[in-house]
């Protein structure tokens, strides 16, 4: 490992649309030394371009996705990868992502839990950045999960970038006789969208998801496993590569097949288009 192993490595957060593309994380990012919020891609590439300008630093980079970004973790993967290859061989790591959506699942069973003990007769909204069909898909299948194995409230979802749109949440909740209505951020939000507040009515808003000390900590862990893996020369980047795979439309070759080749047993790698690597079945 080319890095100073007594020193702390760097912590890069690397931001999509569960974090506003970043601007959720600033506060978390200021309370942690040097850390840098950042987007994917040629964001991501400048940032630890700089950072690996010193020598002996170490960069650890954390995908901030409670699991319904993928996509974002493996974009970053591919330009980790790209730089590790250069002079960041040893000193550049992809840490396991914030969360899963087990993790998120539970998050909002229990926002969903301290509603009704709260108000028993108040819905649940869970709001988050519109983003891409995939992800907000994503979404509504978690959002089944917190109601079907929830308190007993109604559970709906806003995928959505205006205030019209939460309106229209909150009026269908009131026609299904749902007058009190609770906003759970699905993500990283620690305050409402000013844009959106004045949609919200008699609705309230929960407030962050988490804690600022268990955002930390959870950040902290992450940090801690990639950079003691480093130490071991697993940099966690071959992983993060196939972070998106199988995400987005189901991969099938059954309308391929014909009389001639209905026997075949296709053991040959080939490109998949929706995570741009290769695979065996």
């Amino acid at each position: 490992m080319s890095g100073d192993p007594l020193a702390a490595p760097r912590i890069v957060l690397v931001a999509g649309h569960e974090a506003g593309g970043g601007a959720d994380l600033d506060d978390y990012a200021a309370a942690l030394t040097g850390a840098v919020v950042t987007g994917a891609g040629r964001q991501l590439h400048n940032v630890v371009t700089s950072i690996l300008g010193v020598a002996g630093t170490r960069v650890v980079v954390v995908p901030m996705t409670f699991g319904r970004n993928p996509t974002m973790v493996a974009d970053a993967a591919k330009t980790l990868r790209w730089l590790a290859d250069g002079d960041g061989r040893g000193r550049v790591a992809l840490a396991a992502s914030f969360g899963t959506l087990d993790h998120l699942t539970a998050w909002l069973r229990k926002a969903a839990n301290e509603t009704v003990a709260r108000s028993p007769g108040a819905a649940v909204v869970l709001a988050a950045r519109r983003a891409n069909p995939f992800d907000d898909a994503e979404l509504h299948r978690v959002a089944h999960l917190v109601r079907t194995h929830g308190a007993g409230n109604e559970v709906e979802v806003s995928c959505t970038n205006t205030g019209a749109a939460v309106a229209g949440t909150l009026e269908r909740l009131r026609l299904l006789g749902w007058d009190e209505a609770v906003i759970v951020p699905a993500g990283f939000a620690r305050t409402y969208d000013a844009e959106l507040s004045g949609a919200l009515g008699g609705a309230r808003f929960y407030g962050p998801l988490m804690s600022e000390n268990a955002v930390l900590n959870v950040i902290t862990d992450r940090v801690r496993a990639a950079d003691h893996d480093l130490s071991h020369g697993r940099d966690g980047i071959a992983a993060g590569l196939e972070a998106d795979h199988g995400h987005g439309y189901a991969h099938s070759h059954a309308f391929e097949l014909d009389a001639a080749t209905a026997g075949h047993a296709h053991p040959h790698p080939h490109a998949a288009p929706h995570a741009r690597l290769t695979h065996d079945h």
